[in-house]
């Protein structure tokens, strides 16, 4: 009987390589030029100069393209039905974002079958993946009831392991002005339902959705039956939700986008992550985060696209990352580094966000000499090959 032992890929002639890995090239981002990556059995097994990179079973000349690892999105809604255009619309003309537009989308995903559901997530990953996106965190919160939510961990679950309960997203119509008694059902039914389906539990702690005990309360309960903390928090104005998050030891607290000196402070004392979701502040016209702030005082910093129907409807890290330089005042290596390495962070991974050796072996190829095209050349689809575990995923006509 003939065994073929693991198959190997040699990504060679790279322009620019991206790894992560100080020790491997310069930087941060350690950079190395003229580079060659070797994949192996899903995982990177070898990184060194193009001339000697080591004879493999498939090869690939990239013929001075860049290299990166695959982006991480750790902040996605993508298990919902339905669209809200027209509230973008009405937006664009002046009408101020409240969080009471999530209700259109917890009627339209109760009404929605599991397929369905199950549908609208492939798309959508399938368009995350050609955005270079090749570890995506998919949360619930469009239910909010305990048979919805369960449904949409479930669904989420069929394609990811970075399943979050959004317990608390808003409350639903049935519990308007009666957050109290809402909370008191998640905590009571909806989390020991869902809890074994996910692995992170989250809340949207801001004005319009949850109060800090309230918000609390939720986070408690799903520590309690084994799940991580995260956070929505200081997305539409200064409030509790940065301090929550320290507090609860949460992986990340995601928007950040009005902090004060004391969040600020609070988060670099802390291995809590800034995940920044621009892409929803551009699509709300709201202010931008302070990255700078938030850099120099040594926060670790992510970024995610944030893709979900109301306020972000975007699939693409390129574009965040756009905005993120030209907008957040972000350097181009900041903001490559916060949407792979700093996602990676935010889900406490440290097989993937890398190209060091032993890292998965999830890549992508830029139509570009460097990853400094990514801002540089904003709206361009400049993703030309994904590699998911060592294997082409996608490609580019």
């Amino acid at each position: 009987m003939t065994t073929t032992g693991p198959r190997t890929t040699a990504l060679t002639n790279i322009g620019t390589l991206v790894t992560n890995d100080p020790s491997l090239g310069d930087g941060p981002l350690g950079v190395r030029h003229d580079a060659a990556v070797v994949f192996e059995d899903g995982v990177v097994t070898w990184v060194g100069n193009s001339a000697d990179a080591p004879a493999a079973d498939t090869g690939h000349d990239l013929g001075g393209r860049a290299v990166l690892p695959g982006f991480v999105e750790s902040h996605s809604h993508l298990v919902f039905a339905g669209e809200r255009a027209e509230e973008f619309a009405a937006r664009m003309s002046g009408e101020r974002y409240a969080a009471g537009g999530i209700r259109t989308t917890i009627e339209a995903t109760r009404a929605a079958s599991d397929d369905q559901l199950a549908a609208n997530v492939r798309r959508l990953l399938d368009e995350s993946l050609r955005s270079g996106s090749t570890t995506v965190e998919i949360k619930s919160g469009y239910g909010q009831s305990t048979r919805d939510e369960l449904r949409s961990v479930q669904v989420a679950g069929r394609f990811t392991d970075e399943v979050t309960l959004l317990a608390a997203h808003v409350p639903p119509p049935e519990y308007a002005d009666r957050g109290d008694e809402y909370v008191a059902m998640a905590v009571d039914e909806m989390i020991p339902a869902c809890a074994p389906h996910a692995k992170w539990i989250d809340v949207f702690c801001e004005r319009g959705a949850f109060t800090l005990e309230q918000s609390r309360a939720v986070l408690t309960a799903g520590v309690a039956h084994g799940l991580i903390p995260r956070v929505h928090g200081n997305q539409l104005g200064e409030g509790p939700g940065v301090q929550l998050a320290v507090e609860m030891g949460a992986a990340s607290v995601d928007h950040v986008t009005h902090v004060t000196d004391a969040d600020i402070d609070a988060l670099a004392g802390s291995s809590t992550v800034a995940t920044l979701l621009p892409g929803a502040d551009f699509s709300t016209r709201n202010q931008y985060p302070g990255a700078r702030a938030l850099l120099e005082a040594g926060v670790t910093v992510a970024l995610g696209a944030d893709c979900n129907p109301g306020t972000c409807y975007t699939t693409s890290l390129p574009f965040c990352i756009a905005i993120a330089v030209r907008d957040m005042h972000m350097t181009p290596a900041e903001a490559v580094w916060a949407a792979t390495a700093g996602g990676a962070k935010a889900l406490r991974r440290d097989d993937v966000g890398s190209l060091r050796i032993g890292a998965r072996a999830d890549a992508i190829t830029l139509d570009a000499p460097s990853y400094l095209h990514l801002a540089y050349r904003p709206g361009v689809p400049l993703i030309r090959e994904v590699f998911k575990d060592g294997v082409l995923a996608t490609a580019a006509n």
